[in-house]
């Protein structure tokens, strides 16, 4: 098979042709394993925005759970991905997969069928609901000390070009720019295509919404979102996180790649497709804190399940604000779950970053950026587009994006700015 096998998939995928996908993996499958895959069931979960997973079952009947990960230009930018022996030989509950593929544009992992559910799944079924949340919190809450201890044993000095090559880059600098110099790659198709935003009450050009201060639910915020793309663009640059030091990190730890293995058993990570040695420490958890808690509940994962009565929407003001009213808010879970990650592991990662000397200033802009980049980089937030948003999620989530990304103009706090009070070592 010529050129990038998993482009090729996850292209079929997206455009719907299921038959495409079954047979480019079952040609992949068998080239890399010598397997003959049978019975090839796809996922279609909401969780896979740059993957896709299912399971397969051989001549002989093992069943297997599938999923590859795909990223543009990763022939060009990565050596691999899938370094599960990193973090299993760091002391994490890891999955180890069963086959493993990691020639780049054929990266592949094939698991042993397994009948607990991913994490991610249980935490939706909890959503909105009065079920006992106490043995999910309690499991998310041994999980994050247990990280925040390997992030203090496995924490070092890092150089830049020891950063760079981790293809942890992939999931922020590489979407925010293709030069180092300007927004490029998803940041500029995604916000500078000359598209038009649809919201609840106002439709807005992408340029002139690149410009727009934002009001929430009567909050000012600082910046613009072209400001902070320009700011993410340059403080999430490898130079510039390798102030921060490195550890030994997953990276992309958000529930849809941890497994749960019942009340009063350890969680357990599978996917490690962007897990290294020198992952920067102040980055390490980004993507577990905004996916596993801001993500929720419906509006990223699953837009079209926002009821249409919520009450959230915009209107731009004469002087050219974009005042929105937000309906959005955290629920018992999520919120537990922030409170996990700032008690137990950001404040003494945090802590210890400042005691090594590797706090760098600007500590909380850069925090601010991962998050903001977590929505408005990994799909497309504009309604109508190939992410599948509506007015009304696309709305929620600029407005989420634009509250962890910009300080709220004095004297205004929120939820973000709350907790990035309590994670401050200083306080």
């Amino acid at each position: 098979m010529n050129g990038s096998a998993s482009a090729q998939a996850l292209q079929a995928f997206r455009a719907k042709d299921m038959a495409r996908t079954c047979t480019i993996l079952s040609d992949l499958i068998r080239e890399e394993f010598g397997l003959q895959a049978s019975n090839i069931t796809l996922g279609n979960d909401g969780y896979s925005l740059n993957s896709v997973n299912g399971f397969l079952t051989t001549p002989t009947g093992e069943e297997y759970f599938f999923k590859f990960h795909h990223e543009e230009n990763e022939e060009s930018t990565l050596q691999e991905f899938y370094r599960d022996e990193v973090l299993r030989d760091a002391g994490y509950p890891i999955d180890m997969p069963v086959y493993v593929s990691r020639a780049v544009g054929r990266q592949i992992l094939l698991y042993a069928k397994r009948s607990t559910p991913r994490l991610a799944d249980l935490c939706r079924a909890h959503d909105g609901t009065q079920a006992d949340i106490g043995p999910v919190v309690a499991a998310q809450r041994a999980l994050d000390a247990l990280t925040a201890r390997i992030y203090r044993d496995t924490f070092h000095p890092i150089s830049g070009a020891a950063c760079a090559a981790e293809p942890f880059h992939q999931l922020f600098h590489h979407r925010l720019t293709t030069d180092g110099t300007q927004p490029g790659a998803r940041a500029a198709r995604f916000f500078a295509s000359g598209r038009t935003f649809a919201f609840p009450g106002v439709a807005v050009a992408d340029q002139a919404l690149l410009d727009m201060k934002w009001r929430i639910n009567g909050t000012m915020y600082a910046d613009t979102l072209r400001c902070m793309l320009e700011r993410s663009m340059r403080l999430l640059s490898p130079r510039m996180l390798a102030r921060s030091g490195g550890v030994t990190a997953h990276g992309d730890a958000h529930n849809a790649n941890v497994w749960w293995e019942g009340a009063g058993r350890s969680l357990t990570f599978f996917d490690p497709a962007f897990a290294g040695l020198h992952i920067p420490a102040i980055m390490a958890e980004v993507k577990a804190t905004f996916h596993n808690i801001f993500a929720h509940a419906d509006w990223l994962y699953h837009p079209h399940d926002l009821p249409v009565d919520t009450p959230t929407h915009a209107s731009v003001t004469p002087d050219g604000i974009l005042d929105v009213t937000l309906a959005w808010e955290m629920n018992d879970l999520r919120r537990a779950f922030l409170d996990s990650k700032a008690e137990l592991l950001w404040r003494p990662l945090l802590a210890h970053m400042r005691a090594t000397g590797h706090l760098p200033a600007d500590w909380r802009a850069t925090i601010r950026c991962g998050l903001f980049c977590c929505p408005t980089l990994v799909m497309d937030l504009c309604a109508g587009g190939a992410g599948g948003h509506t007015p009304l999620s696309s709305l929620t989530g600029l407005a989420i994006a634009v509250m962890c990304g910009s300080e709220p103009v004095p004297p205004g706090r929120d939820v973000v700015s709350r907790f990035l009070d309590a994670i401050d070592p200083g306080n």
